[in-house]
């Protein structure tokens, strides 16, 4: 797996005619010209790498390249490691959803939560029905009291063309 590390500006890739210099142990050398700095960091034979190129003069250190690209590799890799992704589930519901199909979407609804992922409720009107969108608004009040105790409202029911939708998060 190949995670994406910003490239930094080395050696004759800098662009700027002075930059401010820190050694290999990370002393202060000052402002140097950029072609006076390479050559410190060749005679150690080592790099120049362009680490601030954003400040005035940028900030260039003494360092070995290829060991400095692998231990940004290794934090990014570690960073990615340490994220959660939170998925959206959906369950799909209808405004006369007979009351074993109720519990059993609900069961669906709480597994979700519990994981830790969020969950889009959709309620689909269809031919007749969208004529009562109090039978959608009655259900989805039915749900989201049902789960009042593991999850928190994120979006109110609201109408999307025929389909009522909630979105409902974990609490905590």
């Amino acid at each position: 797996m190949n995670l994406i590390v910003k490239e930094a500006n080395v050696n004759w890739e800098i662009r700027s005619p002075e930059v401010r210099v820190i050694d290999a142990d990370g002393k202060q050398v000052g402002i140097l010209a950029v072609k006076e700095a390479i050559r410190l960091a060749e005679e150690q034979g080592l790099d120049l790498v362009e680490v601030a190129p954003g400040a005035s003069p940028p900030v260039c250190r003494v360092m070995n390249y290829g060991k400095y690209k692998y231990q940004q590799n290794k934090r990014s890799q570690e960073a990615k490691k340490h994220q959660t992704v939170i998925h959206v589930k959906e369950v799909k519901v209808r405004p006369r959803t007979e009351e074993h199909d109720y519990q059993f979407k609900l069961r669906h609804i709480l597994r979700f939560l519990e994981e830790g992922n969020r969950v889009k409720v959709s309620l689909l009107f269809r031919g007749r029905e969208i004529a009562h969108p109090e039978f959608g608004r009655e259900m989805l009040a039915r749900i989201q009291e049902s789960v009042k105790e593991k999850a928190v409202v994120e979006q109110t029911p609201r109408m999307e063309g025929r389909i009522m939708v909630m979105i409902l998060s974990p609490k905590g």
